[in-house]
């Protein structure tokens, strides 16, 4: 009985099927992304999902990164068209692995500590067709310039 009350429990926290396709938005934010870094002349690298990322400096060490890696990160979000929606404004923030948006924990990795990247992100490896403040509207691409400087 208390078993099959956990299993109903946990059901609750399943999320709900609305029939979402997430493809014509990710073809809007890759047609997006070719046009904004063609335009402002940037040079990097589109990985197999979609985030293209700009190695500014790889940083040293070997360090293997897991959901429970502790980062600490100066770092500035933008829009694309140039708004800025966060920052550390010089004062580096700490937050796991595991807890930052899909587009850290895909481009974090590419550098080590004492590195910086540069990484803009389609919409569905950042906040998707949520909006986690007013200050960024549902399905934005995301445009960060990260400076790694602590990996624990």
């Amino acid at each position: 009985m208390c078993l099959a009350g956990c299993f109903a429990a946990c059901k609750k926290d399943t999320p709900v099927d609305d029939g979402y396709d997430p493809t014509p938005q990710f073809k809007a934010d890759t047609a997006a992304i070719s046009a904004f870094v063609k335009n402002n002349a940037i040079t990097g690298i589109k990985d197999p999902n979609g985030i293209f990322y700009q190695i500014i400096e790889p940083g040293s060490g070997n360090l293997t990164y897991y959901t429970s890696t502790k980062i600490t990160a100066d770092y500035e979000g933008r829009l694309l068209n140039g708004t800025i929606f966060d920052s550390t404004k010089g004062t580096p923030a700490s937050f796991l692995l595991g807890n930052v948006i899909l587009g850290w924990q895909f481009g974090i990795q590419k550098i080590q500590k004492g590195g910086k990247i540069r990484l803009i992100i389609p919409s569905y490896y950042a906040y998707g067709r949520q909006s986690p403040s007013s200050s960024v509207p549902a399905n934005s691409v995301l445009d960060f310039t990260i400076t790694l400087t602590d990996v624990q």
